[in-house]
């Protein structure tokens, strides 16, 4: 990838935020505000991580350069990184799943579903990525100020 340093900057900086968006919150990040009753899994640090770096290099590629036009942000990658959140998140601590399942419910329906969860947000985000990255190489657009016709 042929980045600007602005682009590399603000994919470093999305990292950072969408590791403590989802990490704090989730205690996965430890923290003296949040906590949870049931131990992170091994698996969750991976994932945070692997959705903080694809998060982060995705919300590079709405940054403008001078030969590129506003678009409209992907849902993918929003759906993928609230999957993320739910994959990595305390089963009996989420409030919306306790209160559909119940606190047995949680743990004994939802927690196994997590692993699945936190696949799929992955590989939501990187389809994401990859289509911002395919499209952006495939579909280049005129500079501002160049009339069309």
């Amino acid at each position: 990838m042929r980045w600007p340093a602005r682009r590399w900057g603000t994919a470093a900086v999305a990292s950072l935020v969408v590791t403590l968006v989802v990490g704090l919150p989730t205690d996965v990040v430890p923290n003296p505000v949040f906590g949870r009753p049931v131990p992170v899994t091994w698996w969750s640090y991976p994932v945070l991580a692997m959705t903080a770096v694809l998060g982060g290099l995705l919300a590079a590629t709405y940054v403008r350069t001078d030969s590129d036009d506003l678009d409209r942000p992907a849902r993918t990658g929003s759906v993928g990184g609230l999957l993320s959140f739910f994959a990595v998140g305390c089963p009996v601590c989420n409030k919306l799943v306790v209160v559909a399942l119940g606190t047995t419910g949680a743990r004994n329906w939802f927690e196994p579903l997590q692993p699945l969860l936190a696949v799929a947000s992955v590989v939501l985000l990187a389809v994401s990525l990859r289509s911002r990255l395919k499209n952006a190489r495939s579909c280049p657009i005129p500079a501002s100020g160049s009339t069309l016709g």
